[in-house]
Order: structure tokens, then C-alpha cells, then sequence
């Protein structure tokens, strides 16, 4: 989900699967007044929601933004028969990472 989809998805219904454990973190002021008048524009969203959908947001947009870095392995070939090499750069660690955890912390070994 993208930053701009977020408005929209406010106003709509969603269930994502919650982990066990719970996250405490020091805003800064000028932040926490951003996700206070976000509160007040949409007050049926509770603030869990709103700072749960723009963190979600925040690492699509980080992950998306992981740079590209071909590596020296052949992955496939484009639409023109030239060769696609693997990623080296962060992204497939953090792929891979992100799915390690995920198995860890989804209730139930759920790790969709």
C-alpha cells in the first residue's frame, strides 16, 4: 500500500493478522500532532490503525525504494533474450529476513 492509498483506505474495512507482541515508541511532538490530526479527520479509525497503516505504508515505500544491484548469477532473460542478473543489493536479504521473522511471529505459525 502506498502513502496516497491511505486516505482512501481509512475509510474502507480491513483485518490485517496482528502479532502477540506490541510496539512502544517516543514520537516526536511535531509528528504526534500529525498523527493527532489525522485522528481527528478520520475518528472512526482507531489510532493503532493510523499508525499501524502508515508504518505498513512507510516499509512498502522503503522496501521499493532498496536500490538494485546485479550480481554476478544469471536469473532469467528479459522480453529480448538479454540476460537478468540476480539482485545482490539489500533487498533480498531483507526479503528474506522479513519472511524469517514473519514465520516467528505470526499467531498460530500463520505466515500469511
Amino acid at each position: 500500500m502506498k502513502i496516497r492509498d491511505l486516505l482512501k483506505h481509512w475509510e474502507g474495512t480491513r483485518q490485517p493478522q496482528m502479532t502477540a507482541e506490541t510496539y512502544a515508541i517516543h514520537l516526536p511532538v511535531e509528528d504526534a500532532a500529525r498523527i493527532h490530526a489525522l485522528m481527528d479527520m478520520y475518528p472512526e479509525v482507531p489510532e493503532e490503525d493510523i499508525l499501524r497503516d502508515l508504518l505498513a505504508a512507510a516499509m512498502g515505500e522503503l522496501e521499493a525504494a532498496m536500490p538494485y544491484e546485479p550480481g554476478n548469477k544469471i536469473a532469467s532473460e528479459d522480453d529480448f533474450g538479454d540476460p537478468v542478473y540476480e539482485d545482490a543489493g539489500p533487498t533480498p536479504r531483507f526479503l528474506e529476513l522479513t519472511r524469517k521473522h514473519k514465520e516467528r511471529l505470526a499467531p498460530n505459525g500463520q505466515g500469511e
